[in-house]
């Protein structure tokens, strides 16, 4: 499975949330360079899973919207007069 990539800037803000998180909840000090290898392994090996559950939401999403659509447009049907 191919890693889920990172620009430079995304890259810098990321391991800087994971150094920030290791010193405030685990009192450890995460270097940039481990920092860099935490990252790389959690896009290599389970990036995948967070990718996919964001692709299945939003088809969730996407069908409720396109189910509320159907309703409305059925809301807008006019009933032909009967003689």
């Amino acid at each position: 499975m191919k890693p889920i990539e990172f620009s430079k800037e995304e890259r810098a803000a990321i391991t800087a949330k994971l150094r920030d998180y290791f010193a405030r909840e685990l009192d450890q000090e995460l270097g940039q360079l481990p920092a860099e290898m935490l990252l790389d392994f959690i896009s290599k090996e389970i990036g995948s899973a967070f990718y996919n559950r964001g692709v299945h939401d939003a088809q969730q999403l996407v069908q409720q919207k396109a189910e509320d659509i159907v309703e409305a447009l059925y809301g807008l049907e006019r009933v032909a007069p009967t003689r």
